[in-house]
């Protein structure tokens, strides 16, 4: 459209910049390759995929296979989002300690809160061989989602394009490998204020979470942006950081449509270049009065088992 004002170029990334890992993210190894129908010898990097434990007060919480980078942020970002701690300063110390197969983050927690986890573990189940351990019902599973609907965060169209495309060009780890997500944290008028990378979706977002909030940034202040389709844990996550807005390159699940629905969030997924679908709450995303249309807000039923 003429005189339209198009998004800049992906900028660097402001704030918050990744740390260096004094753990090897990456290794190279050989492969036979098919190109131009002939195979040829070459080689390659893939991501390292490590277990990474979050202990405290000396007892094992959880283990997660991610990215050994970024682990500060990971054991502050996954305490908050699983409800350990409600802000980064009841954190008192993280210790990295490499293990012959892993690492052990050894994590700190002001007294208060060590007794307020010591209370959940007594009602907690036994290990289950899934990724919702100590959890003993449906309902639990199905855990309460924060409500953002009273944020007065507001996106125009172009801040959506804007911020994937800065996140594209903002995943290093990402163009080495092809083969980890990202997670970013977009303000309107600043750009992208932090991003992490991870082989795992859920631990991209948690390391996110703790880069913002050892900060100083509130998720009011912005969207998350996202490389991985949208599953109902990923819209928690993101509620549970206060932020109104998750954006996503791939598809929701319908769970998590309905629960961004409930939850007051806007889901905005599928973005492809300057097009994206909006599925719950569009009335934060303000667009051109040219550009406006009648807009029919998705409707997510689940069939009948």
């Amino acid at each position: 459209m003429a005189g339209k004002r198009r998004p800049p170029s992906p900028a660097a990334v402001t704030v918050g910049a990744a740390e260096r890992s004094r753990f090897s993210t990456t290794a190279k190894v050989p492969e036979e390759a098919r190109r131009a129908g002939v195979l040829v010898s070459q080689s390659r990097h893939v991501p390292e995929e490590t277990p990474i434990a979050l202990t405290y007060g000396g007892s094992t919480h959880a283990v997660m296979m991610a990215t050994p980078a970024d682990l500060a942020d990971f054991a502050v970002g996954f305490s908050l989002t699983e409800g350990i701690i409600t802000d980064p300063d009841q954190v008192e110390d993280v210790e990295v300690i490499a293990e012959d197969n892993g690492i052990d983050l050894q994590i700190r927690l002001r007294d208060e809160q060590n007794d307020a986890l010591r209370l959940r573990r007594r009602h907690m189940a036994g290990p289950v061989g899934c990724g919702l351990c100590g959890i003993e019902s449906i309902e639990q599973a199905v855990r309460t989602t924060p409500d953002v609907s009273g944020s007065s965060l507001r996106l125009s169209d172009e801040d959506v394009v804007r911020a994937v495309a800065m996140l594209n060009g903002q995943q290093p780890l990402h163009l080495k490998t092809r083969a980890v997500h990202g997670a970013a944290f977009y303000v309107p008028g600043r750009g992208l204020i932090a991003v992490r990378e991870d082989v795992g979706r859920h631990n991209a977002l948690d390391k996110l979470t703790g880069a913002t909030a050892r900060a100083g940034f509130k998720g009011a202040q912005g969207a998350v942006v996202v490389t991985s389709r949208v599953s109902v844990e990923m819209v928690q996550k993101t509620a549970i950081t206060g932020s109104p807005v998750i954006i996503a390159i791939s598809a929701p699940t319908a769970l998590a449509i309905r629960t961004a629905e409930e939850a007051g969030m806007t889901l905005i997924a599928l973005v492809r270049g300057n097009e994206f679908e909006i599925f719950t709450h569009a009335e934060r995303i303000e667009r051109d009065e040219e550009e406006r249309a009648p807009f029919s807000p998705r409707v997510c039923r689940s069939e009948p088992f």
